[in-house]
């Protein structure tokens, strides 16, 4: 795999819409055109489309507000989807490293994700990442926290 992030642009956003899940279906996280519309009005949002060569595999949303009431909403993963057909296949551990070097870049020392709890939703993933529940809940989901790394010398 060649993996980049690039922006969501007028070229690739069917592609980035068509992502799972589309709106209406059960899932743990939100279709990509809600994405899209939250950040349109939320300024300190960052969206990202996730490409292997020129084929869109995924997107990753992040936000970079240190000013925000919410401390878990200062920095960090806000949205995560990844096709079907490439999941399992280290395309969102790629976007939550992107994520991190983000961070780094902006000298945010602290992320965060919020996922929701059960057996069939993300938490083994974002654990595995390197983020550990905080014992916060908002909105019914886990706060999960991982520490960004210094870069490596």
């Amino acid at each position: 795999m060649s993996l980049r992030l690039t922006d969501v642009t007028a070229e690739n956003l069917d592609a980035v819409i068509a992502l799972p899940p589309q709106p209406g279906a059960r899932s743990n996280v939100a279709p990509v055109v809600m994405s899209l519309a939250e950040a349109y009005v939320t300024p300190t949002a960052w969206t990202r489309a996730i490409l292997d060569d020129e084929q869109v595999v995924g997107f990753v949303m992040a936000n970079w507000d240190p000013d925000n009431e919410i401390e878990s909403f200062r920095a960090g993963i806000w949205r995560l989807n990844v096709a079907e057909d490439v999941q399992g296949m280290g395309i969102g551990a790629f976007a939550v490293q992107e994520v991190v070097a983000e961070a780094r870049r902006r000298g945010v020392e602290r992320i965060t994700v919020l996922w929701e709890p059960g057996e069939d939703g993300p938490e083994g993933f974002y654990l595995k990442q390197g983020f550990v529940p905080t014992g916060e809940v908002l909105f019914g989901e886990v706060v999960g926290a991982m520490d960004v790394p210094p870069a490596a010398s």
